[in-house]
């Protein structure tokens, strides 16, 4: 009697990439001093076949301030995580998103 074993397919990412539910939680602590500070009044999330994006508006119909972009294939080389402003620069990448976050942090200290 011949058995055959099924061989497990490889790993693959997945259809659209999200943030997790800490992630989420770091980006919302963040998003909510910047609400009350009265900068920041509205955000979208994307979730795509690449990246995940939060964008951050001050009005509405505006395009936005900044993005924050979650892009697992660059996990390995630049970080995962990278803010970018308005006018596309990279404003920090890196493997940690609350490090990656202080450049925005800094910007609320100067604010307030």
């Amino acid at each position: 009697m011949v058995h055959s074993a099924e061989i497990a397919p490889f790993p693959s990412y997945p259809d659209r990439v999200a943030f997790h539910r800490r992630e989420l939680a770091i980006i919302l602590d963040l998003y909510g001093r910047f609400v009350a500070a009265g900068l920041w009044r509205d955000y979208g999330i994307a979730m795509l076949r690449e990246a995940a994006v939060f964008s951050v508006f001050r009005h509405t119909a505006e395009h936005p301030l900044y993005r924050i972009e979650k892009r697992p294939r660059l996990a390995g080389r630049q970080g995962e995580y990278a803010v970018i402003g308005m006018d596309g620069s990279i404003l920090r990448r890196g493997g940690d998103l609350r490090q990656v976050l202080r450049v925005l942090e800094r910007k609320l200290i100067r604010a307030i």
